[in-house]
């Protein structure tokens, strides 16, 4: 069954916008033991149903052999092509970089696009070597503006966030243009809601539902979401809309839910 999400307009009196999903797939597995299951097609079906511009993906994989051997016999099987582009809906363009190699693979971030991608750069902002992360840096040709996207994905030790928040703020400065559009989104795992002021200090904005007393939308767990983990920070954009898919299917797919933001040029 696929996936439904509240859908919005792509675009409005006051200019276009730009539409972003962020979404930790957990590397398409869910479960563990005799429960462990494949769910890469279902995301499939989920990805597509966002119907977004860009989708900023987190833990995805280019190749696992024990779980491509595990899946190798199940009823759809595990696809042969990495997870960036079999997730790509048809007319997508793929980028996709390693942030982290393990016994059995790797997985890192990619970025799924509608738009034209220019340059795919990593830069690898790991803290320790017990956590491997890495930043994906995309410029997307956007209605005839660069756009620089990057996805995140960041430690699970506050000190080592606050120091890829940091090393993310020197790679802006040295890579990309002061006046260039920017969206930054991806998981920063930031529980205790503290790393907004360092991103200030880059020049970032946290993305926010408009209004004054307006929440920010929580994604994680997925099966009841306590906490907002997935963010889209901006810098010269501006946030129109933001919107979290519920139900049964998309608390299936991923331990995280997506969230969807639309935004304008400033």
């Amino acid at each position: 069954m696929t996936p439904t999400i509240p859908m919005t307009l792509p675009g409005g009196l006051d200019g276009p916008r730009l539409r972003v999903a962020t979404y930790n797939i957990h590397k398409g597995v869910r479960g563990v033991g005799p429960r462990k299951r494949l769910e890469i097609h279902n995301l499939g079906l989920g990805v597509e149903a966002l119907d977004a511009d860009l989708v900023f993906l987190q833990e995805v994989r280019l190749f696992n052999h024990r779980d491509a051997l595990h899946f190798d016999r199940t009823w759809f099987g595990w696809p042969e092509q990495g997870q960036a582009d079999f997730l790509a809906p048809e007319g997508y363009a793929a980028a996709y970089r390693t942030s982290a190699v393990t016994r059995d693979g790797e997985h890192g971030n990619a970025l799924l696009s509608r738009w034209p991608l220019g340059d795919v750069e990593h830069h690898d902002v790991s803290d320790h070597r017990f956590e491997q992360r890495g930043l994906l840096h995309v410029k997307v040709s956007w209605r005839g503006v660069d756009i620089h996207a990057i996805v995140a994905h960041f430690g699970l030790i506050h000190a080592s966030r606050v120091r890829q928040a940091q090393r993310l703020g020197a790679y802006i400065r040295a890579e990309i243009a002061p006046h260039a559009p920017l969206v930054v989104a991806g998981d920063f795992n930031d529980w205790g809601e503290r790393l907004d002021p360092v991103f200030h200090l880059a020049g970032l904005v946290r993305a926010h539902p408009p209004g004054p007393h307006s929440r920010a939308p929580r994604t994680f767990p997925s099966r009841m979401p306590l906490l907002s983990l997935d963010r889209v920070y901006t810098r010269g954009m501006r946030c129109h809309s933001m919107s979290v898919p519920r139900g049964p299917a998309w608390a299936r797919m991923s331990d995280h839910l997506p969230l969807l933001v639309e935004l304008e040029l400033t």
